[in-house]
């Protein structure tokens, strides 16, 4: 009988959870943001946050949302923040440094996007039902982790979208195989405007949900087990008792933008947000 076992992660792989103080606050400083209802106020890209102390730590952290930044509760960087500042710039921060302020702001959205394809990748890797595909996706793995440890020189010149392609391919493959096994007919939502939609109780097992728009929609006790999640907008939407155990590709930051309480059943790898209900 062949193995069922999901394939070993190529070692080492980068850190995928952020680790804020090894990391000069670059999701504060090199990102830009709106005012709007995620946001208080405006700020241009490579500009520090007002809120940002002189030590890299967010002087409002413990109230955040209150203080009406609620889209940095809802942001992860996927351990990129500590990558690009202990490893590609050596722990060289770019207040004592600011020649490497230019190139560090300019890096890290890179390496945020190269650590969210490892954070697919490696889930992927775990998934038996994907095993014909787990040699390519420890390729897939490889050279993204690789890219990982590029010079700021050449990071900050990558064009990230063939390997993107290629890593989405791989993990809509993945998805297929898993979700072929479960039985009826599948929804396909892939990419629907879903915003408000009323699924409360919905029957989602197996769902593609691949950048579905469920903006404030209502998943109360809805079944998403094995549901491919992959880039679905989760701002406001009611997860309130819903089943999320096997989910495909669910993040921590789609979770800390949604609304859940004490009944929604979560897959281990991911933390019940501070902000849901009792």
């Amino acid at each position: 009988m062949p193995d069922p076992s999901p394939a070993p992660l190529p070692a080492p792989l980068p850190v995928l959870q952020a680790d804020c103080a090894n990391c000069f606050a670059l999701c504060c400083v090199a990102l830009p943001f709106a005012k709007s209802t995620d946001f208080a106020a405006n700020k241009p890209a490579g500009t520090p946050c007002k809120n940002l102390r002189q030590d890299f730590r967010c002087g409002i952290h413990t109230r955040l949302r209150d203080s009406g930044f609620q889209g940095c509760t809802v942001f992860d960087c996927f351990g990129a923040g500590q990558q690009v500042s202990q490893v590609t710039f050596g722990g060289r921060d770019w207040r004592a440094h600011p020649d490497t302020a230019g190139a560090m702001f300019e890096v890290f959205p890179v390496m945020r996007q190269l650590h969210e394809l490892l954070f697919y990748l490696a889930e992927a890797l775990t998934l038996p039902a994907a095993r014909p595909l787990h040699a390519d996706l420890r390729t897939a793995l490889s050279d993204t982790t690789r890219w990982t440890e590029a010079t700021p020189q050449a990071l900050a010149g990558f064009d990230i979208a063939p390997l993107r392609q290629e890593a989405n391919t791989l993990l809509l493959k993945a998805s297929e195989l898993v979700r072929a096994k479960v039985a009826g007919r599948k929804k396909n939502h892939r990419g629907a405007d879903l915003m408000g939609a009323r699924l409360s109780g919905a029957d989602l097992r197996g769902a593609n949900l691949r950048g579905a728009y469920l903006i404030a929609a209502d998943l109360s006790g809805a079944d998403l087990r094995t549901a491919d999640l992959i880039g679905a907008d989760f701002r406001d939407a009611d997860l309130r008792g819903a089943d999320l155990q096997g989910a495909l590709f669910l993040t921590q930051p789609q979770l800390n933008a949604a609304r859940g309480n004490a009944a929604t059943r979560l897959p281990a790898s991911l933390t019940r947000p501070a902000h849901w209900l009792p």
